[in-house]
């Protein structure tokens, strides 16, 4: 199959979609297709695009893959009108070589990842001009999640704008995200079931191992203290992180646990500002890919807050990493949420935004030793069970065929194989 994969991220981004992005495109190069990627210079989670990637579009080719990086507005806060003219500036930058690409291409499917949202304007009309069919996947529910985290109105003509929007980017051949919740609020809106598919994220476990020796940065960020509760991704205001900050002040007084906060993100300031004067609670900066079964092997237990209403709008990527690293989760997340039902199991679940029934989960894993071991064993089979990078790919690479060769029924109704 010949592809163009649209998406605002992409590797070198160490963290978000870019890097499952990057492994979708590389796994279709080494499946035997061809194909080519349109993204946004390097920008995330720092909200500034990396030294280097400034300037015109650049092409180059990577792992097989013809990428192309154009470039985009980057806000240095990035408010919600601010991220829509991120948006735009991106679809806008990508549709010119979008098509370029496409002339050179022909390519027999244009996948478009949100988000952005916005940008899948750009793959519609390039599907459509070149006979492609179009493949829509969904990392997270954009509007939903804006209106859930104050940064768009739920009330007005841009909301209303905003969700008619939503309403016509769903309308492609086939439509993907990442979790059962997720692929039933599709259906919800009107999606064929036929033409939903669930395309979860992954772990290579293959790299993400449970540490059997203590993990290497303890000594080389001098943590003294026989316990971490990590905390390790985007910090946004998505994901509620005020409840670390609380939970470290609830325990305080413990002196056998570090609370360890290791990411970048808009709201990294404000939630080091909040933690001022506790001596139980340190801030690291994002690490090396490569080093992150080591950095994931160092909790002794792995944090999950999310807000209440972004539940079932996404499904956070870095739990599937948390869990292969056999480690216990504490997670907030309300009951019959994707996100509780993952973890269910593997760690603890407490309502969103209770501080003290946080603070509490964790003391009771500090304490017990024996459920952390078991629920740690738990975390690393339900990753193997759910998680595993090859048969995820496996099963889209599988899936994507479906829409672009026809079945062999009607190769038969055309005579193409009797005249063969």
């Amino acid at each position: 199959m010949k592809i163009l994969i649209l998406g605002i991220n992409y590797q070198p981004e160490p963290v978000g979609i870019g890097p499952y992005t990057a492994d979708m495109a590389r796994s279709l190069v080494a499946a035997g297709h061809e194909v080519a990627v349109v993204c946004g210079k390097p920008y995330y989670p720092h909200w500034r695009v990396e030294p280097g990637y400034a300037g015109p579009a650049r092409r180059t080719v990577e792992d097989g893959v013809r990428v192309t990086r154009v470039p985009l507005h980057v806000p240095k806060t990035p408010t919600g009108l601010q991220r829509v003219i991120h948006h735009a500036s991106f679809t806008l930058s990508a549709q010119m070589s979008m098509l370029a690409a496409a002339r050179r291409q022909r390519p027999d499917v244009v996948i478009a990842i949100a988000p952005s949202l916005i940008s899948t304007v750009a793959a519609r009309i390039t599907a459509r001009l070149f006979g492609a069919q179009l493949w829509l996947h969904i990392q997270d529910f954009e509007v939903e999640a804006a209106f859930a985290t104050g940064l768009l109105r739920q009330k007005g003509l841009l909301a209303r704008a905003a969700l008619a929007f939503e309403k016509w980017s769903l309308g492609a051949d086939r439509v993907s995200t990442i979790s059962p919740q997720m692929c039933k609020k599709l259906i919800e809106r009107g999606i064929a079931p036929d033409k939903v598919v669930e395309f979860r994220n992954w772990s290579d476990l293959t790299r993400i191992m449970p540490l059997t020796a203590p993990s290497p940065y303890l000594d080389e960020w001098a943590i003294d203290r026989p316990m971490v509760a990590l905390y390790a991704g985007n910090i946004a205001n998505k994901q509620g992180l005020e409840i670390i900050v609380e939970a470290a002040r609830l325990l305080e007084h413990r002196k056998d646990l570090l609370f360890a906060v290791c990411g970048d993100g808009p709201s990294r300031s404000r939630l080091v500002e909040s933690a001022a004067g506790l001596s139980n609670i340190r801030f690291f900066d994002l690490q090396p890919a490569e080093r992150l079964s080591d950095l994931l092997g160092m909790a002794t237990i792995h944090l999950l807050p999310q807000i209440a209403d972004a539940a079932d709008l996404v499904l956070p990527s870095k739990l599937v990493n948390m869990l292969a690293s056999g480690r216990p989760v504490v997670a907030t997340a309300s009951l019959g949420t994707g996100l509780a039902q993952e973890v269910a199991g593997c760690g603890i679940v407490v309502p969103p935004g209770d501080s003290a029934a946080f603070a509490t989960a964790i003391e009771r894993l500090a304490d017990d030793v024996a459920l952390r071991a078991e629920l740690g064993i738990a975390a690393r089979a339900r990753a193997e069970e759910r998680w595993s990078k090859v048969q995820i790919l496996d099963r889209f690479e599988k899936s994507l065929r479906t829409i672009v060769e026809p079945p062999t029924d009607a190769i038969q109704s055309t005579g193409f194989l009797r005249q063969e």
